[in-house]
């Protein structure tokens, strides 16, 4: 199930809860990466194990941060960018999105772009007992996990804007529904 993040009502930062996108595969030096094809990660998937409200340290994500993610790393092609550096760029590039919280029951399943950019953060003092939830990837059935070509997943639709490559247009005079706060 990937790593286990678990929250308990202390005070104090935890740590790890600085933006970030989740790396996806190995450098050739070992080091982590993500590529604009997402080998080795098809979506973040976040899994609560226990309820998990406002005061409960929810998963904060950058809302649409996934279209700026895909547009920065097309330069960088199959072979991916070093995650630390990228992760610094794509962490400016989206200050302005709207954060959202990733809250639900126990149960709940949050499938979540792996282009996303997120954070822990520190449980509320009013919470009333340790939040558990998991993290891993849901790794492709192929290798590279998106079809940059022919792909009709929403993910692989949204790298492929970040290349100019077509998709499918908008019903004539609709334009594009973002909510506000969306990058780009």
């Amino acid at each position: 199930m990937g790593a286990f993040p678990v929250r308990f009502p202390v005070p104090g930062a935890p740590g790890d809860d600085g933006w970030h996108v989740e790396s996806s595969l190995s450098g050739p030096d070992g080091g982590p990466r993500l590529s604009v094809d997402s080998r080795g990660r098809s979506l973040l998937m976040l899994f609560l194990y226990t309820d998990v409200g406002p005061d409960d340290a929810p998963t904060l994500l950058r809302s649409g941060s996934h279209h700026e993610v895909a547009r920065l790393l097309v330069p960088h092609g199959s072979a991916g960018a070093d995650w630390l550096p990228f992760c610094g760029e794509a962490v400016r590039a989206t200050a302005g999105c709207r954060e959202a919280a990733a809250t639900g029951r126990a149960g709940d399943v949050h499938l979540v772009s792996p282009f996303v950019v997120h954070r822990a953060q520190t449980m509320s003092p009013a919470a009333r007992w340790p939040r558990v939830i998991a993290q891993p990837p849901l790794e492709p059935a192929r290798e590279p996990a998106f079809d940059l070509v022919a792909g009709t997943a929403p993910v692989e639709r949204v790298v492929r804007e970040a290349f100019g490559r077509g998709v499918r247009a908008a019903p004539r005079g609709s334009a594009p529904r973002r909510p506000p706060g969306w990058c780009r």
